[in-house]
């Protein structure tokens, strides 16, 4: 047999501490969902900061490619120029 407590203001105040202590562990949870959103967004920056750089090595060995290419180029049209004459 359970004891019943029916005094509204107990029953008030056990509500009260229970929600209390629910609203703390949402908060918790809050807590670490901001904490770890904040490392997402870190971990994104350094993403895009990677790929940025990479992007601009790729333009560069492009860029040095074709200048290669080019003197390649000339290189081999001079050399059939001279011996294929």
């Amino acid at each position: 047999m359970e004891l019943q407590i029916t005094d509204p203001e107990i029953v008030t105040a056990r509500e009260l501490a229970t929600h209390a202590n629910e609203l703390k562990h949402l908060q918790d949870d809050m807590d670490k969902l901001v904490k770890d959103v904040e490392e997402l967004k870190t971990g994104v920056n350094d993403i895009r900061r990677m790929l940025a750089e990479q992007q601009a090595e790729k333009k560069t060995y492009h860029y040095v490619g074709n200048i290669i290419a080019v003197l390649f180029g000339g290189v081999l049209v001079a050399a059939f120029e001279k011996f294929w004459r």
